[in-house]
C-alpha cells in the first residue's frame, strides 16, 4: 500500500507503509534513548543533558540576568528571601549545593529558581504576597522544578526533535524517498503534539505536589 502526501509547492512524495514506519522509527528510537527514573516524581523522564551542563547553561543565564536587571537594595525583601528560601531548599534534601539568592528591582510578579541554586525573586511578587507562607509557597513550587529536573527535561525533549527529525531523514533517503525533508516535517508536527506540549501542564502539577511536600 502506497501513501502520497504533498507540501506546498513540492512535487509528491510516494512511499510505502514499511518505508514510512522505517524513517519514524529512526527518529524516535534516537528520541526515545534517554529515558531514566525520575523517583521524586515516580515516573520516567527523557534526559539527554546531564546536571552538570544544565548547571553550566543556568550559569551563563544567571549572569545575563544579572547584567540586564539591578539587584534590590530593599534589605528586608532579601532577608525574607534568604530565610525562607533556605528552609525550602533544606526540605527539598537540595541544601548540600551553593545557592544564591537574589531580590531584583521591578515590578515583575515573577520568581524564578535556576538549576544549580540561582534564586531570583522580583519585587513586585512581594507586593502581592500577605505574608512568609505564601513566600514558601512559590518558593517551594520553584524548587520542585529543580528537583524534578523539568528544565533538563524540556531542554532533552527539544534536543530528541531534532535528533530525531535528523535520523527520519537519513532512514528515508536510505529507502529512495524522494524529498526526505517533507516527510520528516511530518515527523516534527507528530513531535509537537505528541512530545513537547503535554509535558507544560503535567510539570506545573507535579511541581505544586513537590512544593506542598517543601512545606509540611
Amino acid at each position: 500500500m502506497e501513501t502520497t502526501f504533498r507540501f506546498l509547492d513540492t512535487k509528491p512524495i510516494e512511499l510505502n507503509r514499511r518505508q514510512l514506519v522505517k524513517g519514524l522509527a529512526a527518529g524516535y528510537v534516537i528520541a526515545l534513548t534517554g529515558c531514566v527514573e525520575n523517583k521524586a516524581l515516580g515516573r520516567q523522564q527523557l534526559l539527554m543533558v546531564s546536571e552538570a551542563q544544565m548547571t553550566q547553561l543556568s550559569a551563563s543565564a544567571w549572569t545575563q540576568i544579572n547584567q540586564q536587571k539591578k539587584v534590590s537594595t530593599n534589605k528586608t525583601l532579601n532577608t525574607r528571601l534568604q530565610t525562607v528560601g533556605r528552609k525550602i531548599v533544606t526540605a527539598a534534601n537540595l541544601q548540600n549545593q551553593p545557592w544564591e539568592f537574589t531580590v531584583f528591582q521591578g515590578k515583575e510578579a515573577n520568581a524564578f529558581v535556576l538549576p544549580g541554586g540561582k534564586v531570583g525573586f522580583y519585587e513586585g511578587i512581594f507586593q502581592r504576597m500577605e505574608n512568609d507562607d505564601q513566600l514558601a509557597t512559590v518558593m517551594g513550587h520553584e524548587t520542585a522544578h529543580v528537583t524534578a529536573r523539568h528544565s533538563a527535561e524540556r531542554y532533552s525533549q527539544n534536543m530528541a526533535g531534532g535528533l530525531a527529525m535528523q535520523a527520519a531523514q537519513v532512514g528515508l533517503q536510505s529507502a529512495n524517498v524522494s524529498n526526505p525533508a517533507g516527510i520528516a516535517a511530518i515527523l516534527g508536527a507528530g513531535l509537537q503534539f505528541g512530545v513537547l506540549l503535554p509535558y507544560s501542564r503535567t510539570h506545573e502539577l507535579e511541581a505544586d505536589r513537590l512544593g506542598v511536600n517543601y512545606m509540611q
